[in-house]
């Protein structure tokens, strides 16, 4: 249960930055005990792959904030962000040999195809709402939207594997917040159309 709230968290976060969560576990894993990633996925806390991740990390966040360039990031990272999502919650659930867990390990697609729907599902609702702020604040919102992003993607990474019972309650709170913009967007837009038009 712990194993799968940990890559639901991981993955929710990998869909808003797919680096930010990708340097988390390897930078705990490689220099804590936090993290212990299985045989095969020692990869992550290599030198090159968090060199590579630091890298890519700096450029998403610098073109993330900028107007209409964050909707073309938005575009790339359609392919990258579930594939992140799909290798976070797969590592996580490898990691349940340490629990003594056989069912990940009798069906090893399950954890892929789950981080990857997770991750997508963030992604798409991230992508389809930046351009509606950009136009309706003139991209004044870019850069704001993307630093809470990044922090919501350090923040839910980092409870994901502290404390993964409190992600049901983050991820719980994205979609209510999410709701709530959007019933929020639907009602101005009946208002303008209610509204009589301009007299000359």
């Amino acid at each position: 249960m712990l194993v799968a709230l940990t890559g639901i968290g991981l993955s929710a976060a990998a869909g808003l930055n797919a680096y930010i969560p990708f340097l988390v576990v390897a930078l705990l894993a490689r220099f804590t005990d936090v993290v212990t990633l299985p045989a095969g996925w020692e990869w992550m806390e290599s030198w090159w792959a968090i060199g590579i991740g630091a890298v890519l990390l700096a450029a998403d966040v610098v073109l993330d904030k900028i107007p209409a360039v964050d909707t073309v990031n938005d575009a790339v990272q359609t392919a990258i962000r579930p594939a992140s999502g799909a290798v976070l919650f797969a590592a996580t659930s490898a990691a349940a040999d340490l629990e003594q867990s056989s069912w990940v390990q009798d069906r090893p697609w399950v954890p892929v195809v789950a981080g990857v729907l997770v991750a997508l599902a963030v992604h798409g609702t991230k992508a389809s709402v930046r351009p509606v702020l950009n136009a309706s604040t003139g991209g004044v919102a870019a850069p704001v939207v993307s630093t809470v992003e990044d922090g919501a993607s350090l923040g839910l990474s980092l409870v994901a594997l502290l404390l993964p019972l409190l992600v049901l309650v983050l991820l719980g709170l994205g979609v209510w917040a999410v709701v709530r913009l959007r019933r929020r967007r639907r009602a101005r837009a009946e208002l303008r159309a209610q509204a009589p038009p301009p007299v000359p």
